[in-house]
């Protein structure tokens, strides 16, 4: 008789722990820590949308260091981050077709190389397949006085800007 108690002692307590796990790891859960976020916007009769996952600075030297110049760099952070037009457009004086792209770059200090990759669902980088680039530009970046703690895409009527702590990323489209 007292194991039969024991034992459904041991099951209560057991069920009580077991209960109370989930509830304690949802309030360990918080924002994550590079959140999804899009930008949109008309470019002339285009609708562009860029879809990103934005990690923010933290104290951290970024350019050259946590996004290392020379490399393939997915442009956001978690899966690639992913340029739509739903009209062809002009890219830095050239044409980039109607479609969805993984958008890549290649920063530098002076120069970056900015690419639209037709394998639009991709992780990362990782898998990046230069084959498959649908265009590549050059374009120059501009420091700026204001940081920019978050990651940020803008889509304005002149094109598309990236805006990370103390870079501004402009590339024309029209």
């Amino acid at each position: 008789m007292k194991s039969i108690r024991f034992f459904s002692f041991l099951l209560l307590l057991l069920l009580a722990v077991l209960s109370t796990v989930p509830g304690v790891a949802q309030d360990q859960k918080g924002p994550p820590a590079s959140p999804p976020a899009t930008a949109t916007g008309k470019i002339g009769k285009a609708t562009v949308a860029v879809a990103y996952s934005s990690p923010s600075v933290k104290g951290r030297p970024v350019w050259g260091q946590l996004v290392p110049y020379n490399e393939v760099w997915r442009a956001g952070a978690n899966d690639a981050t992913t340029f739509t037009t739903d009209q062809p457009l002009k890219v830095e004086g050239q044409v980039l077709p109607a479609g969805t792209y993984s958008l890549f770059a290649i920063p530098t200090e002076k120069q970056w190389t900015i690419i639209f990759n037709k394998t639009a669902k991709q992780w990362g980088a990782y898998k990046y397949d230069a084959k498959q680039d649908a265009l590549r530009v050059t374009v120059t970046p501009k420091k700026v006085t204001t940081s920019a703690e978050k990651l940020l895409y803008d889509v304005t009527p002149k094109g598309l800007v990236l805006r990370w702590e103390n870079l501004e990323i402009p590339v024309a489209l029209r």
